[in-house]
């Protein structure tokens, strides 16, 4: 069995990704990045997602965002609650953090190289988050060109490395029926930007509105509970 990294948030797109990645055969090495986000509860998320998959193994790195900020996620930037649909899909939102998808799938590339995994599994989307810069197509092949020129096992020729957005053109619907049909189990998923201490989803962020959306869509019930 081939090696994958599975970059794992606790989401339903990252979740979907590995259902897809354990379908395709991997042996799945999922990691967690603790940026100092606001919706830190997403990280016990991904344990639980980690241990539904009995990945082969799953880490956790911290590394502090919040020093930078730049972003409704981590600083004091609000979240923005109530959006239309026409508002979240146009222009670059508040919540997007500054270059996090490169900083992630570097050390997603650092981790693949050690372990000999020729494959990062990246739960990008450009449908639902079409203003985020780093989730786009052209991104991800400037990535693995730079992932395949910027390392030792890649230079040589010895490991040909490969970015994977499986959900990059699917509707939010589309990916929760695909997961469904994998046996997904998303009421162990987290997708709210701005929880309440308690973790309960409050929503009406994008991310809320978007995941609620998807479950309507796909003709679903939502398993999380939701403050409003």
């Amino acid at each position: 069995m081939n090696r994958a990294v599975i970059l794992l948030s606790g989401g339903i797109d990252s979740t979907t990704t590995m259902a897809i990645a354990e379908s395709e055969g991997y042996e799945l090495y999922a990691l967690t990045i603790d940026y100092g986000q606001r919706h830190v509860h997403e990280i016990e998320n991904a344990r639980l997602v980690s241990n539904f998959f009995k990945a082969d193994k799953h880490i956790v790195i911290s590394i502090n965002l919040r020093e930078i900020g730049g972003s409704a996620l981590t600083s004091s930037i609000e979240v923005p609650v109530n959006r239309t649909p026409d508002e979240i899909s146009h222009g670059i939102p508040v919540t997007y953090v500054p270059a996090r998808n490169t900083i992630f799938l570097s050390i997603a590339l650092s981790w693949a190289e050690v372990l000999d995994a020729d494959v990062i599994f990246f739960g990008a989307n450009v449908v639902d988050y079409s203003g985020y810069p780093d989730c786009r197509p052209e991104y991800i092949r400037a990535f693995e060109k730079m992932a395949n020129l910027g390392t030792g096992k890649g230079i040589s020729g010895e490991t040909r490395f490969s970015i994977k957005t499986p959900l990059i053109n699917m509707t939010k619907a589309e990916i929760i029926r695909r997961g469904v049909e994998l046996g997904v189990d998303y009421s162990l998923t987290h997708s709210c930007y701005n929880p309440g201490e308690d973790g309960i989803a409050c929503g009406r962020c994008d991310s809320c509105l978007i995941r609620k959306k998807g479950f309507s869509e796909a003709g679903m019930t939502d398993p999380v509970r939701y403050s409003i």
